[in-house]
């Protein structure tokens, strides 16, 4: 086994790296050409220009139903001065897109001629020359450029090229690129069930998405089998892959710093290194390489690291390849609902929810880990923060990228503050709907969700905030907290929470008193949730110490985390609800019945898709998946409280 690291002796900034790639594969447009039909053409790119070979239409064609005449044959006609015409000789029926027998020059609608006999006509105005007439090439005219080399065909064309007579259609081949996953730790999952899954085995997904992606920009992917960390193996399976029919070879995994990421040590044996690691975040450990003059690329294993590598150097050298342009994102200005930090000297993509509240856009962050690659299908956009700087401040505006139509980003209802799963409920209902309205939840506690209401951040808030003087929820915390932000506050669930432990309850927890044993590790929500703050109620209650509990500081931001956690075996308790335990099949015991509310600003309250969200809520639809849940009541969902 090989035990060296690699090291990053010279990183490069993403644009320098990008420069480097492209002076060394300079060519641009060079792919060779070859032949397909018109429909087969779509979203290829010509090669050479194309000119039509028949005019369009190729003869003189009715544009209306009606009788095809002479026009000078019509002059003269008016309503006090009617003219007849012999059917057969000086006017002949015919249809729209008939051909115009010989010696006629215009069209009669069929409306405007009154029939005398079976073989003559009355007309009441003259007909022009050409009236209603499509003339031999109106549309293509035979020999006429119709698109010129470069172009991009789109369904539109194939109408065109198909009257124009161009059967078969010159374009640029597809870039072809072969996609190696190399990890011992990969499975196919073709051939695993989930849950014959294992500790340590990674189903590989990779392959799928970056192959989609290089189809998706006008590129050719071919995937294959996964290749275990062995360096031999390796390095036989790129150079098999450079001396065979493609035009790029990538591997995924294997490109960090590791004892076994043999990606950079393959390219050394068998070409030429370019670039190791780009200070970008995601995506930094990306290898960027010549292998006999083909491009090698390294890409990193983490699915997020792995996609933005591929967005930054591969697609725009399939692109160049073609001939075709990189066009950049849409932007637009936004306004992050809280501070983030950032490290210097990195550039980071960092992946935001957005929503319209007001008249801003705001953008709230998603989780930054680069293995979390729902952090990017559940994005609606991207902010790019420069290496230069240490992050951004809340309430600045900066540009976002856009990852979805700015139309769906304005029909986004924005949720944030305390987690629950029938917010999932809520979005599918909402989505199912006629509007087709998204729901973007953020889920920061209920604390945090009162502070995004105070500050305009957000449409509506999820609260379950518990007043110990007075057992009620969530009224006095928004007297208090939003007294001069007029809101109403609905009730959405009444809802279990409890103690959320292992099948079968090993350790044979019974309460919360038995968080101080010493041989139960716990699991706590952050702090300002409604969850830490009924914790802490309850500890006060009967007297227990925070320092008692084991793992009282380690925090999840969700009940399902919290769940995740105890099924994982991290720990053996934490507190959640019982819809979180029984999603994963692990045990509940109760500890109280808690009324989770929706505050919603006044501004908000009779917008359209505040109402459409209301009436989803008091649908029978939405209740009885709830109740399906376990652990909900929704006898006072949707109850107006103030």
């Amino acid at each position: 086994m090989n035990t060296k690291r690699n090291v990053y002796l010279n990183m490069k900034p993403l644009e320098e790296a990008r420069q480097i790639l492209f002076d060394h594969f300079p060519a641009t447009g060079c792919m060779p050409a070859e032949f397909v039909s018109p429909p087969d053409a779509v979203g290829r790119v010509l090669s050479e220009p194309v000119s039509a070979a028949v005019s369009c239409p190729n003869f003189h064609a009715a544009a209306m139903d009606g009788v095809a005449v002479k026009a000078q044959e019509t002059f003269g006609a008016s309503e006090t001065r009617p003219k007849e015409l012999v059917v057969g000789t000086q006017a002949r029926f015919l249809n729209t897109g008939h051909v115009m027998p010989q010696g006629t020059d215009a069209v009669i609608m069929i409306e405007k001629i009154q029939t005398v006999s079976d073989d003559r006509i009355r007309i009441e105005a003259p007909a022009f020359p050409w009236q209603h007439v499509r003339k031999m090439g109106e549309d293509i005219v035979a020999t006429e450029l119709l698109y010129p080399r470069g172009h991009t065909v789109t369904p539109y064309c194939v109408g065109a090229l198909i009257s124009g007579g161009v059967y078969q259609v010159p374009v640029r081949r597809k870039p072809r690129v072969l996609i190696i996953p190399s990890g011992s730790e990969l499975v196919d999952w073709r051939t695993t069930a989930p849950e014959d899954l294992k500790p340590g085995q990674v189903l590989e997904t990779n392959a799928y998405v970056l192959k989609k992606m290089i189809e998706a920009c006008g590129g050719e992917a071919l995937r294959h089998d996964r290749v275990m960390d062995d360096l031999d193996l390796i390095r036989q399976t790129v150079t098999d892959a450079v001396a065979g029919d493609v035009d790029m070879v990538m591997t995924i995994g294997g490109s960090s710093a590791g004892s076994e990421d043999y990606a950079l040590p393959v390219l050394e044996d068998l070409g030429k290194l370019l670039v190791h690691g780009v200070t970008i975040m995601p995506g930094k450990p990306v290898i960027l390489g010549d292998i006999q003059g083909k491009p090698y690329f390294g890409i990193p294993g983490y699915p997020v690291s792995a996609i933005i590598a591929l967005e930054q150097f591969v697609q725009p050298l399939i692109k160049r390849l073609l001939g075709v342009a990189d066009h950049p994102r849409q932007t637009i200005t936004v306004v992050p609902t809280r501070k983030i930090a950032s490290k210097l000297g990195v550039e980071e993509f960092l992946r935001v929810k957005l929503g319209q509240v007001g008249d801003r856009i705001v953008a709230t962050p998603l989780p930054r880990g680069a293995g979390m690659i729902t952090s990017i299908t559940e994005a609606d956009g991207i902010i790019r923060i420069p290496r230069q700087e240490e992050g951004i401040k809340d309430s600045d505006p900066v540009v976002a990228e856009l990852l979805k139509p700015l139309p769906a980003i304005r029909n986004t209802i924005v949720i944030v503050g305390s987690h629950d799963n029938t917010l999932d409920v809520l979005a599918d209902q909402l989505r199912a709907g006629e509007g087709a309205l998204s729901l973007s939840s953020s889920h920061v506690g209920s604390m945090g969700g009162l502070m995004a209401v105070k500050r305009g951040l957000c449409h509506l808030a999820g609260t379950h905030l518990l007043d110990a003087e007075t057992g009620e929820y969530n009224l006095s915390y928004v007297a208090r907290y939003l007294p001069d932000a007029p809101v109403r506050l609905v009730n959405l669930v009444m809802r279990d929470q409890g103690l959320i432990v292992p099948k079968g309850n090993p350790k044979g927890i019974k309460a919360i008193e038995d968080l101080e044993r010493d041989d139960i590790v716990f699991m706590n929500r952050q702090g300002g949730s409604g969850t830490r703050i009924l914790l802490d109620y309850r500890l006060g209650q009967i007297g227990l110490s925070p320092e008692r509990i084991n793992g009282y500081t380690s925090e999840e931001f969700t009940h399902m985390n919290v769940a995740v956690a105890v099924l994982s075996g991290t720990v053996d308790v934490g507190l959640g609800i019982f819809a979180a335990a029984k999603a994963l099949d692990l045990d509940f015991i109760p500890v109280v019945t808690e009324q989770y509310d929706l505050i919603i600003p006044n501004v908000f309250f009779e917008t359209v898709n505040i109402q459409v969200l209301l009436e989803v809520i008091n649908s029978a639809a939405f209740k009885m998946r709830v109740e399906a849940l376990g652990g909900y009541s929704t006898s006072k969902t949707g109850n107006i409280l103030l």
